[in-house]
């Protein structure tokens, strides 16, 4: 059975699409130019509450936006010179991020869930890090150092609230 999208699946989509941009004003600089932001949990959210498909939909979705020039990005900033930054490797992975969480909460069981938001954060940080390291001419101990091993007590925090909350959210009836 083909299965379409409704005009509530769009609206959902929006809205973690919105939710993802609302959480990048929430951002607290750190040196070397990579921000501890909230972004990754909506985006952690949004794989878990809508799915892979429309988690994923709703990571493009945002990226398009700041890619096009709106300013929703960390910082109120927007546009190519933000997405093919110092930083781009990890907007890049939003949509691989929000599917390896909505794949995780999709399963049965509560590990697959928990398994899917640590995949999400893991692509994250692989795709940022990497992107870093070949921007910066950097090795990747140094990207590492700069880009992952800062974030790892928040993020785990993200994680942990993404699931939690995520969980609850998807057993909200639909026309709640």
């Amino acid at each position: 059975m083909k299965q379409t999208f409704q005009t509530r699946d769009l609206c959902a989509v929006a809205v973690f699409t919105a939710l993802t941009a609302a959480m990048a004003w929430l951002s607290i600089p750190l040196p070397y130019g990579v921000p501890l932001t909230f972004q990754t949990l909506a985006v952690l959210l949004a794989g878990v509450v809508l799915g892979p498909k429309k988690g994923a939909l709703a990571a493009a979705a945002y990226l398009l936006l700041g890619t096009a020039g709106a300013p929703v990005f960390a910082g109120g900033r927007g546009g190519l010179g933000v997405v093919f930054g110092p930083t781009g490797g990890f907007l890049l992975s939003f949509p691989l991020m929000a599917l390896a969480a909505g794949i995780g909460a999709s399963k049965t069981g509560r590990w697959p869930l928990w398994l899917g938001v640590a995949a999400g954060a893991a692509v994250n940080y692989m795709c940022g890090m990497l992107y870093f390291s070949l921007y910066m001419s950097s090795g990747l101990l140094h990207a590492f150092t700069v880009c992952v091993l800062p974030f790892i007590p928040a993020d785990i925090l993200k994680m942990a609230a993404a699931g939690l909350l995520g969980k609850r959210l998807r057993t909200l009836p639909a026309d709640a």
